[in-house]
């Protein structure tokens, strides 16, 4: 058995889903269970909807309305032409159903004038609903037996709104029950990802990107020899391909490297999706639905012989530094636990840290607190924020053992502010936070400086 998730930009149009439908009947004698995202930029429209019927503003409404019979019509028009004549009224059925809920939903909202979380959760799962009887339908009618799953009945989770937490022992066991049975009588199960629901039946979403977490969770639950997760790109790459058109394939790559990868920034994997397959030691493999020819790259439990030091370089923007500095003129008992109960309360994750004997530097992503967060450390310390700024990762499993590492790194960003530098307590990643502005380069340059002569066996 087998778990092939499919991202939005493999479904993004007919010519798209109907490669898709070819990958996975190449793929029959593996027996595949298949994870779809929404088609396309569906999650984001939908989104926008929302926010416009709740503005409470003239003609917000009206124009969420018509976002939504743009969108249907998109996706009659690219289902529709993938589909027989015979076909025709059970898509049209399915898509009734659907937008009637969404249309009903809006109104709502637009009622309320509210668009809180678990209605972000509730508009937002239907791309994922949508996709998943269609392609179901869809795979029908290329001559594969499909079965449409409801994801929101296997994947259980808290009540988490957004970024919800799969509940795993219980999803574990749903994936067995519902989904091994279709495995022996020959189906192919498809699934949505991203969506799930609580005990009580609330539709919960896993966060952006949460569709390669289903397929891991799914992968887990029915102890899956593989786990496929299908793309726009042929690989991981050493880095960002938009920023260096000349990075390279990674053939094979660790758990643990994947892993800080995925957390500080390349956005082929969802940084949760590899916790359910590390623990169930399932391979990961990231493949390009463009180029199914491709072997793509292969993410595996213990870290791979390599003679280049590092693996790959990953970027992550829209970074905020805040400095704290203790009002006492020093590091006081209790003030990191302070600092961090703070930022805990307030559900906001530090990427990264720097302290010295009277002040702390710390990395955060989302700064939706930020105010409030910074309101209450002046309680106790001097806090100042720096915003826009970017965090760029060297990674490697070579890092900790090759001496002499960050003097190349520093050598090569000559004429770069580096903000913070840390080195994570893995030993696999060097990490410099810098202006935004600077990203690129920084890449660039540190991609110029470890990746001029490259191991073979490892790289593309």
């Amino acid at each position: 058995m087998i778990v092939m998730k499919f991202g939005g930009s493999s479904l993004e149009a007919a010519p798209a889903i109907e490669r898709v439908a070819g990958i996975v009947s190449e793929a029959l004698v593996r027996k595949p269970v298949v994870v779809v995202s929404a088609m396309g930029t569906t999650t984001q429209q939908l989104l926008t909807m929302g926010e416009e019927a709740a503005a409470g503003e003239p003609g917000k409404k009206e124009r969420a309305l018509e976002r939504l019979r743009a969108l249907r019509e998109m996706h009659e028009r690219e289902f529709a032409a993938l589909l027989p004549a015979s076909a025709q009224d059970e898509l049209r059925q399915i898509l009734g159903c659907h937008f009637r809920e969404m249309a009903d939903l809006l109104g709502q909202l637009s009622a309320a004038g509210e668009f809180g979380p678990e209605s972000v959760d509730a508009l937002s799962s239907f791309g994922e609903r949508l996709s998943s009887r269609l392609i179901a339908l869809v795979f029908r009618h290329f001559g594969m037996d499909a079965a449409h799953v409801d994801a929101r009945c296997v994947v259980l989770t808290d009540g988490r709104h957004k970024a919800a937490t799969p509940l795993y022992s219980e999803t574990y066991a749903r994936a067995r029950d519902k989904i091994l049975p279709l495995i022996s009588q020959g189906k192919v199960p498809v699934l949505g990802g991203f969506i799930g629901s609580t005990e009580n039946g609330v539709t919960t979403t896993l966060g952006r990107g949460g569709s390669d977490f289903t397929a891991a969770v799914i992968g887990a639950g029915i102890a899956a020899e593989e786990i496929q997760i299908w793309t726009d790109v042929d690989g991981v790459m050493t880095c960002d391909p938009k920023l260096v058109p000349e990075a390279r394939r990674v053939k094979t790559i660790s758990f643990a490297e994947a892993a800080e990868l995925a957390y500080f920034g390349a956005k082929v994997l969802h940084p949760s999706t590899l916790l359910p397959a590390m623990e169930k030691n399932i391979p990961v493999v990231v493949l390009n639905s463009r180029r199914p020819e491709i072997t793509g790259t292969r993410i595996v439990a213990d870290a791979v012989p390599c003679s280049s030091v590092i693996k790959a370089i990953s970027c992550k923007r829209g970074i905020s530094i805040v400095n704290i500095r203790s009002t006492r003129m020093l590091m006081a008992h209790g003030f990191l636990h302070r600092i961090f109960e703070l930022f805990s309360r307030a559900e906001t994750a530090v990427d990264m840290l720097a302290s010295s004997e009277v002040s702390v530097s710390l990395t955060i992503d989302d700064p939706a607190r930020l105010p409030e967060i910074c309101r209450a450390l002046r309680e106790f310390s001097e806090v100042s924020v720096e915003q826009d700024q970017a965090i760029v990762c060297i990674v490697g499993d070579n890092l900790r053992y090759t001496p002499g590492v960050a003097a190349r790194a520093f050598g090569a960003l000559q004429g770069i502010n580096i903000r913070m530098i840390s080195q994570g307590a893995s030993l696999l990643n060097l990490g410099f936070v810098v202006a935004a502005r600077d990203a690129e380069k920084t890449v660039k340059l540190l991609h110029q400086e470890f990746f001029r002569n490259v191991d073979p066996a490892v790289f593309d």
